[in-house]
């Protein structure tokens, strides 16, 4: 077996296992069961599908699929951070509303900011 047929076989076997991480990725994102773990299983989702990208350029020798890969890349960390602002800023709505004390002056600041702009609908 030549060095070429080894990366072959093992960008396929890396493909059908890439396959199983991506189903088993999008049952949890359907299952939940908390908005945390959805947002968790979307951000592994963008990075199996950057893996699938990276091994299918190493597969086709076409390397311009890198590129593409490390712009999801971007895409998927700006999403994961629009996410967690938005679980943060329900919990901290949550928090106002059953009357806890803030823990910090910055989560204080964030839930008069909340309030001030008419909570949530």
């Amino acid at each position: 077996m030549s060095g070429f047929e080894f990366l072959q076989l093992g960008a396929t076997i890396a493909l059908g296992l890439l396959t199983v991480a991506f189903l088993l990725t999008i049952i949890r994102i359907i299952i939940g069961p908390s908005l945390p773990d959805r947002v968790l299983a979307l951000d592994m989702l963008v990075s199996t599908g950057i893996a699938y990208i990276a091994v299918v350029a190493i597969k086709t020798s076409f390397f311009l699929y890198l590129d593409v890969a490390i712009a999801l890349g971007l895409v998927g960390f700006l999403a994961t951070v629009a996410f967690a602002r938005y679980v943060l800023h329900r919990g901290l709505l949550r928090k106002e509303r059953a009357g806890e004390p803030e823990s910090s002056s910055f989560s204080g600041r964030a839930a008069k900011k909340a309030s001030a702009r008419g909570g949530e609908k």
